[in-house]
């Protein structure tokens, strides 16, 4: 008997491995485009979910962005088919808000919560690699906006209503993918998109990473994707210390909410800038720049009577000892 490739052994393991943490009987949506990534992964999740008492779907989104991908979703749902996935097809009008992508990311989600509620899936299965986090990570240190970026993709994110995001791949190179559809004879599609240079991720993938390669040596993007596990953790970590320490600090305000000053000024710098930012993130829904959280930071600790501060969606005032955040127009 021929021993299986080792591209083949290793993204089976990953997928197995994710799997293996569902009910039994549950079902699961591979999201699938037709590329290397997300048919390695459908692929893998139609010879291990069976052997796991799964039910396996696939969900092609076609955005129309370009010419053929018809074509493109069509083949991708025949070989889902061929796979022993039960394959969807959806076609949706993607917006502007925010860029194509973002705005094709956010179509694609949309959809792909609305199959999963449909089916009373337990999981949507992503196919993101080792590569796309490392790639995530730069872009964020880019951005400058911390360690919330930094800490690139969950391998699985629960929502409220306890559906799961799982990327089983997260551990896998992209060329292992390719490697795995070569071995399996799957013919996949090389998104145009992928080689734009227009587009930031594609920068940081074709000159970027490779200079990093070049220059520093290999391993690069294991030190990368290394990196934002870290400080996946240790975000957890704060957020748990945060949540305890809100209960006793914060109170609700006429029209917003409020923090205690001296609790603030107690609290390490990186303790406090994030009690900021959830706050104003949970009552409000808005995101504050550093330069912001700053600013409402010294409040508490560089108080010298400066007044209302503008921010996202609300201002934050010193009223005696407590900062009170209230909705703007109020």
């Amino acid at each position: 008997m021929p021993s299986l490739p080792p591209a083949v052994a290793e993204i089976r393991l990953a997928v197995r491995t994710a799997l293996a943490e569902l009910p039994e009987g549950a079902t699961v949506i591979v999201a699938l485009s037709g590329g290397a990534d997300s048919l390695a992964l459908a692929a893998a999740v139609g010879f291990e979910a069976p052997k796991l008492g799964l039910r396996a779907s696939s969900l092609t989104v076609d955005h129309g962005l370009q010419e053929g991908s018809d074509a493109v979703a069509l083949r991708a749902t025949k070989t889902a088919a061929g796979l022993g996935l039960d394959p969807l097809v959806v076609k949706v009008e993607v917006g502007e808000e925010g860029g194509p992508e973002a705005a094709a990311r956010d179509a694609r989600h949309r959809v792909l919560r609305d199959a999963a509620s449909d089916v009373a899936a337990a999981a949507v299965l992503l196919g993101h690699t080792l590569d796309d986090q490392a790639e995530t990570v730069l872009l964020g240190l880019a951005r400058g906006s911390g360690a919330t970026s930094l800490q690139g993709m969950a391998s699985v994110r629960k929502d409220d209503d306890g559906l799961r995001w799982i990327r089983p791949l997260l551990g896998v190179r992209r060329e292992t993918t390719r490697a795995f559809c070569v071995a399996s004879d799957i013919e996949f599609w090389d998104d145009p998109h992928n080689s734009e240079s227009r587009f930031a991720r594609v920068r940081v993938r074709e000159r970027v990473l490779p200079v990093l390669e070049s220059e520093l040596g290999p391993g690069i993007a294991e030190a990368l994707a290394r990196t934002a596990e870290q400080l996946r953790e240790d975000a957890e970590a704060f957020d748990e210390m945060i949540h305890e320490t809100i209960e006793d600090i914060v109170e609700h305000a006429e029209a917003g909410i409020s923090v205690s000053v001296a609790a603030l000024a107690a609290n390490p710098a990186a303790l406090r800038n994030r009690i900021i930012r959830l706050v104003v993130d949970s009552e409000f829904g808005a995101s504050l720049t550093r330069t912001q959280t700053v600013e409402v930071a010294r409040l508490a600790t560089d108080w010298s009577g400066q007044g209302p501060i503008d921010l996202p969606g609300c201002s934050a005032t010193r009223v005696g000892g407590r900062i009170v955040f209230t909705a703007s127009g109020r």
